[in-house]
């Protein structure tokens, strides 16, 4: 595995999974909707399909996706995060793989997704120039006319960093170099429209329906 840290590992040093699950119990108790994300991406599939959860983290979004009745897969390089992940959630496959190296030929990974997730500012938290290579392995993994999602920070009001590290223009390319075609683009994952120079942005990326990248 690659020695170059990403900037969430940087930020939490890998032990904060405890903490960030609290986190969401607490707004989740206080009665705030925690399960955006994954209604979301429920609203882009059909029943029963395979979709990877990028940066799983605790296990939120692929468990509720899971209750709705998808096949998920969660996938993180932070273990205490996995720890929640798998306690949680012990019947689900919680993979602790590096995003940078996923393999297409993985056991776990080879039979394709239907739709790739990935929330909670996984592409501006990445080791830095490790985007492109990111893009390109979750692309890799996507079925034929699936569906990458991702969400993230464009200004420091939107990222626990004091300024972005991605930008719009950016992601397209490094999906475009994957053989992905933008297909939506809104503002919050309750599908508001996005408008130039708003600070989030919800990006849906397709794959060409006639294979792989």
């Amino acid at each position: 595995m690659s020695e170059q840290r990403d900037r969430w590992a940087a930020l939490t040093g890998g032990r904060s999974g405890e903490e960030y699950a609290r986190r969401f119990a607490r707004l989740a108790a206080a009665g705030q909707d925690v399960h955006g994300e994954a209604r979301f991406c429920d609203a882009l599939l059909v029943p029963g399909s395979r979709l990877l959860d990028a940066g799983c983290g605790t296990g939120r979004v692929a468990v509720r996706l899971a209750e709705l009745g998808h096949h998920c897969v969660g996938v993180d390089v932070d273990r205490s995060m996995l720890a929640v992940a798998r306690r949680t959630a012990p019947d689900l496959p919680w993979l602790h793989r590096d995003l940078r190296e996923l393999d297409a030929a993985d056991p776990a990974l080879q039979q394709g997704f239907d739709l790739v997730v990935a929330a909670g500012n996984v592409v501006p938290l990445l080791a830095p120039g490790t985007g492109p290579e990111v893009i390109r392995r979750l692309a890799a993994l996507l079925l034929p006319g699936g569906l990458l999602v991702t969400g993230m920070g464009l200004d420091a009001a939107h990222l626990p960093l004091p300024e972005a590290t991605v930008t719009l223009e950016e992601l397209d390319g490094w999906c475009a170099d994957a053989a992905l075609v933008p297909h939506r683009r809104y503002a919050t994952w309750d599908g508001e429209p996005y408008a130039a120079g708003g600070g989030y942005a919800v990006s849906v990326h397709r794959r060409a329906p006639t294979g792989r990248a």
